[in-house]
């Protein structure tokens, strides 16, 4: 195995495991270094115990990428393999078998913390047929939203992926936030021209139930709005954050009125909408999208948490948008 090979490999299982990001970025940081590093140069200071001479390279990188010059697997790359979970029950394999996609991911353009390539190399190294891009919209300054020039800028780099990539497919999204009244964080006809659409709630998230009943209808209502991410907006680790308080019957009847999907957002510590809100979405009639929302590339394998959540509420391939191909999907949100 070769060490930068081993780098990223121990960087993607942190990523899929949750690790601090400064943990997964010192390993990037680390396979950047030898890449940039000739080999001669490289095994000298491996002979030499002076690996960490290098910038980036500190004392468990060394030796990560030591044991990799030797030949071996890195004893943390083993250590990593070792811990990772045993295969799901049977319906859920059976479902995330049944996936072609992932609606909803982010890049470095954003608050992700890979390129574009990296992203769509990932999905495409893991099965996936597509993966849709979905960077935040430009009132999240936080993460870096794009206003219309970044997203244009956006749609080139995804035009020349795809090109590159062909037969295998980058779907041009956006993660848009709704706004207080329901209307949305980009101009009409930018969101148009996009594949896939996922409106979101980020602010406000405490917000009387009624204002945030009206907020989300309208949203859902929109002729651009393919998907509702992550509708209640909660966090279960860490300190938490309570669910916003909504009419789900009025929420459920729009979404299935309007053939917008409710994304089953697999990420632990959302696991969004909660089973209880589910049931609803359900009930309602309402199809969904089960999606990562990955910030990085290990994490677009969490797609088997979001498949549990939809075995627990009775729900199968058919009623899952992205178990259909990318002309399929494509299909369903322009007849939208």
């Amino acid at each position: 195995m070769e060490p930068t090979e081993a780098l990223r490999r121990v960087a993607y299982l942190l990523e899929r495991g949750r690790a601090d990001s400064y943990k997964v970025l010192a390993f990037r940081r680390a396979a950047a270094t030898v890449d940039a590093t000739d080999p001669e140069t490289l095994q000298s200071l491996a002979r030499r115990g002076r690996l960490k001479d290098l910038a980036g390279v500190g004392e468990t990188t060394a030796k990560v990428i030591a044991e990799a010059l030797a030949g071996g697997t890195p004893s943390y790359l083993q250590e990593l393999e070792g811990e990772q979970p045993g295969p799901p029950p049977a319906a859920v394999a059976a479902l995330r078998r049944a996936l072609k996609g992932d609606c909803h991911s982010h890049s470095d353009w954003s608050d992700g913390g890979s390129p574009i390539p990296e992203m769509a190399q990932a999905a495409r190294a893991i099965g996936h047929e597509y993966l849709v891009l979905t960077d935040h919209s430009p009132r999240l300054t936080v993460a870096h939203g794009l206003d219309a020039d970044r997203l244009r800028a956006q749609l080139e780099v995804v035009a020349a992926l795809n090109e590159e990539m062909a037969p295998w497919r980058l779907l041009a999204g956006i993660e848009v936030d709704i706004f207080e009244d329901g209307s949305l964080d980009q101009s009409e006809d930018l969101l148009a021209g996009l594949d896939i659409v996922v409106a979101s709630v980020h602010s406000k998230l405490r917000m009387d139930a009624k204002q945030m009943t009206r907020r989300m209808v309208r949203a859902v209502e929109s002729p651009h709005v393919d998907i509702l991410g992550h509708c209640t907006g909660r966090l279960i680790v860490g300190r938490g954050r309570p669910q916003s308080e909504f009419d789900a019957d009025e929420v459920f009847e729009a979404c299935a009125r309007n053939s917008t999907a409710v994304e089953i957002n697999s990420r632990p510590e959302r696991r969004d909408p909660p089973p209880e809100v589910l049931a609803k979405a359900v009930e309602a009639g309402c199809v969904v999208t089960i999606d990562t929302d990955a910030h990085a590339p290990g994490q677009l394998e969490w797609l088997d948490f979001g498949c549990e959540q939809a075995v627990e509420a009775g729900l199968g391939p058919e009623a899952v948008m992205n178990s259909r191909s990318a002309d399929e999907l494509l299909e369903w949100a322009s007849s939208r």
